[in-house]
């Protein structure tokens, strides 16, 4: 029998700076009601000149651990979900290791976008069942506004900068993974695309000018992914991990666009009291926003535990995740 794992803790951190659609009406041809009509966000969070992933990450790792009193030198790897930060290298996880003091921890990063959360949550699994690792501490935190174009409508308004921390162990008797499965398709690859500014030496060939890295996105056809690929990999995860829909107290999918949370509820038969959901206030935080969401509305009374969850996200690659989860009351 595998090693059962166990949720230890959960916390967030968010950009400080709060832009309004109305906000955007200022350098943008757009207003409150374009946003808000056809992606459900009213405002979002944008990290100021202190704040990146790797800040956010820091600030949401201490907070879980404060929250469950956890003793920070018995974590032993710390997983980063990080596809847009500060910097190529050192990582991410690396730096909120030295942030928070885990001295013992081995770290490394995680790069599938909005999917990366559940990525390294898997991960984090496989490393515990194996018996090689006890205590893991994951951080899905992405600063996406510092590469988003600012005068591109289609895109800028989407995005909002979160962090969100959560701490998972070893356990003989509980689990609280109780299944997840991923997919990916590179042939969709230029569906999400961020480009670095690399180039080749002179010496080699001379290159064209690069396009500058901000993120562009083909959003009809990442619809289309979503709705086509997404539901026969939850339907099967449900299948596998014998789940009904009527089972699952809350799904939590990934903040991207309210249409498309309604979309895939609508088409997964789950009733909209179930549904989680917070990218009105926050936009799309990326790898964080499964994390963000819960949070929040624990907090708030909005989500009553004991409880199971059923979680998904989408990303660029294109990636996707699907879990069954549940989470305690002390979470």
């Amino acid at each position: 029998m595998s090693l059962g794992i166990k949720i230890k803790a959960l916390d967030v951190e968010v950009a400080k700076n709060i832009i309004t659609n109305d906000d955007l009406e200022k350098i943008l041809d757009t207003s409150d009601e374009w946003i808000s009509t056809r992606t459900g966000i009213k405002q979002r969070r944008v990290c100021s000149k202190g704040e990146n992933s790797t800040t956010l990450g820091i600030e949401a790792a201490k907070k879980a651990i404060k929250r469950s009193s956890f003793d920070v030198e018995k974590i032993d790897m710390i997983l980063a979900a990080a596809s847009a930060p500060e910097d190529v290298y050192p990582s991410v996880s690396c730096l909120i290791q030295a942030g928070i003091g885990a001295k013992n921890a081995v770290c490394f990063d995680v790069k599938a976008a909005c999917s990366g959360f559940l990525y390294a949550l898997q991960t984090a699994r496989a490393f515990i069942q194996a018996g090689l690792y006890e205590n893991i501490l994951i951080v899905a935190t992405d600063a996406t506004t510092k590469f988003t174009d600012w005068t591109d409508r289609s895109v800028c308004v989407l995005f909002g900068d979160g962090a969100g921390a959560m701490i998972v162990s070893k356990d003989e008797k509980d689990n609280d993974i109780i299944g997840i499965n991923m997919l990916s398709d590179g042939t969709c690859g230029d569906y999400i695309t961020l480009k670095t500014q690399g180039t080749n030496c002179k010496l080699v060939e001379d290159e064209e000018e690069k396009a500058k890295p901000f993120i562009q996105m083909k959003g009809k056809d990442v619809y289309k992914y979503v709705m086509t690929e997404i539901p026969p990999k939850i339907e099967e995860l449900l299948e596998e991990t014998n789940t009904k829909i009527e089972d699952i107290d809350y799904f939590v999918p990934h903040q991207s666009n309210q249409r498309m949370i309604d979309a895939l509820s609508h088409r997964l038969e789950i009733d909209n009291s179930k549904v989680v959901s917070n990218i009105e206030q926050y936009g799309n935080m990326s790898a964080a926003s499964i994390l963000v969401a819960l949070r929040e509305e624990i907090d708030a009374g909005k989500i009553k535990l004991p409880s199971k969850f059923l979680l998904s996200a989408f990303g660029a690659g294109m990636t996707g995740a699907n879990a069954v989860i549940k989470l305690d009351e002390n979470i």
